[in-house]
């Protein structure tokens, strides 16, 4: 994420929602699939009111962050 060309920051967060994070970082632009409507968004309302906007962007097809992130964590032994 962080190598696209409009990309400024990638922020992890180990909170339950990014609210903190966004509050603390004032985004110009928020990020989401558009499996959300922007209502649904966490932190929109608080982009939105600092001038922002949130961005709904389509979903690809067998594409998922998540399943990103899983494939690249090293296995747990338990």
């Amino acid at each position: 994420m962080g190598a696209l060309r409009h990309v400024d920051l990638v922020v992890l967060f180990d909170e339950e929602t990014p609210l903190q994070v966004i509050q603390t970082l004032c985004p110009d632009v928020l990020v989401k699939g558009a499996d959300y409507r922007e209502d649904e968004v966490v932190g929109g309302r608080f982009v939105k009111e600092n001038g922002g906007r949130v961005a709904l962007v389509e979903l690809v097809n067998n594409q998922s962050t998540s399943r990103i992130v899983q494939s690249i964590k090293p296995s747990q032994s338990v």
